[in-house]
């Protein structure tokens, strides 16, 4: 069903997302909030403040250029990322979190400390599949 105005998935859509409806905008900040590289970048950004492009190419491992220039691109016309271009030379532009952004952080980096005290526990369960897939 899609969003056209006046439609009761519009009129839902106003109040609240309904992450379940097939053509509801939140899934589209959902990708973006949890993308492995909107995730991290949303992290840094939280754990240590504004950071210039670079730095945080830098803080993220792996993360090529083009791919945090759209996760930066992504984060910010969503509202969660505040970026500041300052007009010198060579071009000095700042990524920070917005007050959205600041409260989809917190949540997010629960998750990510979640995984990091768990991960010992995860990676025994991955160890003991093949185990299990033998067996039957």
């Amino acid at each position: 069903m899609k969003a056209s105005k006046g439609s009761p998935l519009l009129e839902k859509v106003k109040k609240r997302g309904d992450l379940y409806a097939a053509a509801c905008p939140s899934r589209g900040v959902l990708e973006h909030v949890t993308s492995q590289w909107g995730v991290l970048v949303l992290v840094a950004l939280h754990e240590e403040g504004t950071h210039r492009f670079s730095e945080l190419r830098r803080k993220v491992g792996g993360v090529s250029e083009k791919m945090l220039a759209q996760t930066l691109q992504a984060l910010e016309q969503d509202g969660f990322v505040l970026r500041e271009a300052h007009p010198v030379i060579p071009p000095h532009v700042d990524y920070s979190l917005t007050p959205l952004g600041q409260e989809v952080a917190v949540h997010v980096e629960s998750l990510t400390t979640w995984i990091e005290d768990n991960l010992p526990r995860v990676l025994g369960a991955r160890a003991r599949a093949p185990a299990r897939k033998k067996a039957s």
